[in-house]
């Protein structure tokens, strides 16, 4: 029986599986083998010398005056043979001899030793990848299956990339090397599991840049705040723990060379990084631009900000289909209300207009009062 030890030695160490576990398992499917032939009814304990791998196998019998099952029942003077110490109604076990026990400990051995040997690879990837989570990992296009993309990840795992986690418009060819963000690593009822990666997460953005700034890997400047709409446009606040390193300009790096990487992954998607202030004016006046910014009143109560911008920059404060004021809201945790100076202008020429009104009307009211009051 020595070469079922050597084996599983070796596979312990090789395919990182318990052998404690693996061993258990051959001791209870002898004892499932031997309900087979002794029936259910009858207890069984099964023990695998863990040097020797020699395996000894119990039936469980109690002491009686007369039998009535010899599966089950023994007779004091027999189990006196096994043990002088025994009495009536007391457990004997009995070693059973009948049964080539090392040809079915290498035949179940094998089953389970296999069965293991699946079981601790999936639980080994599994823990791998599931220690990964919130983490960027590179894998290689095998194919599309229908608008999702099959993704090897290494020579034993594939994930599935969907189209809603796809940047738009963007398409890969087999054999192209994708960066892939792992958003959760679920096991399923079947045993199995699956890597749910996206693209799309504003997080994959944020790993980006901690991968190609220097200074937010070491710890001196932070990522405070990020928000995306992937496949066109990415704001990200940033600080600098060091007086004298520029967080922004650590960012985009010397000719722009740090952010171009990251804009190239992301084919072309536009990045705008702005200083983080812990003043929510100036944060939400740094949100808003490229647009110059006239004022900012800001209710931390309610979370909201008034902004005034010049009249020709309203468009690009606002941005196409609201997208700059939309980013700049989620950046900053504010509902923004943003107004040019002349619609301001405007609208306060119309509050003085309607007072004047209001004014005049309760001074004809005034007048008509006093004349009846005369009569």
């Amino acid at each position: 029986m020595s070469e079922i030890i050597d084996a599983l030695n070796l596979l312990a160490k090789e395919k990182n599986l318990d052998k404690e576990e693996i061993m258990q398992g051959i001791e209870k499917a002898i004892a499932s083998a031997c309900e087979k032939d002794y029936g259910k009814n009858t207890q069984y304990s099964v023990n695998m010398d863990r040097e020797t791998g020699e395996i000894k196998v119990y039936t469980h019998k109690t002491v009686v005056e007369q039998i009535m099952d010899p599966r089950t029942d023994i007779t004091l003077e027999e189990a006196q043979q096994i043990n002088p110490y025994f009495d009536i109604d007391d457990e004997v076990p009995v070693e059973i001899t009948t049964m080539d026990f090392g040809r079915i400990a290498t035949q179940k051995a094998k089953g389970i030793i296999l069965q293991n040997i699946k079981e601790g690879e999936r639980r080994s990837i599994f823990n791998k990848y599931k220690s990964m989570e919130n983490q960027i990992v590179t894998g290689i296009v095998q194919r599309y299956t229908g608008d999702n993309v099959i993704v090897t990840l290494d020579d034993r795992t594939e994930t599935i990339l969907n189209k809603k986690e796809m940047i738009p418009r963007e398409r890969f060819r087999q054999g192209d090397r994708i960066k892939l963000f792992i958003l959760e690593v679920r096991e399923n009822n079947k045993g199995g599991f699956r890597i749910i990666t996206s693209r799309t997460h504003p997080n994959f953005v944020k790993l980006l840049f901690e991968r190609e700034v220097t200074e937010i890997s070491d710890g001196t400047v932070e990522i405070k705040s990020i928000t995306r709409e992937a496949g066109s446009r990415t704001k990200i606040a940033v600080w600098s723990n060091n007086p004298n390193v520029d967080a922004v300009g650590s960012c985009v790096g010397v000719n722009g060379e740090r952010v171009k990487h990251i804009v190239d992954e992301l084919n072309g998607e536009k990045i705008d990084i702005i200083k983080w202030d812990e003043d929510p004016a100036v944060f939400i006046e740094n949100a808003i631009r490229p647009s110059e910014v006239i004022s900012v009143d800001v209710y931390p109560e309610d979370k909201e900000a008034f902004v005034v911008v010049p009249d020709d920059k309203l468009s690009l404060a606002i941005g196409l289909k609201g997208q700059n004021a939309r980013l700049a809201a989620f950046l900053t945790g504010y509902k923004i209300d943003i107004k040019s100076d002349r619609q301001l202008e405007e609208e306060y020429a119309e509050e003085k207009a309607a007072e004047e009104t209001a004014e005049t009307s309760d001074d004809v009211e005034e007048a008509v009062e006093e004349d009846e009051a005369e009569e």
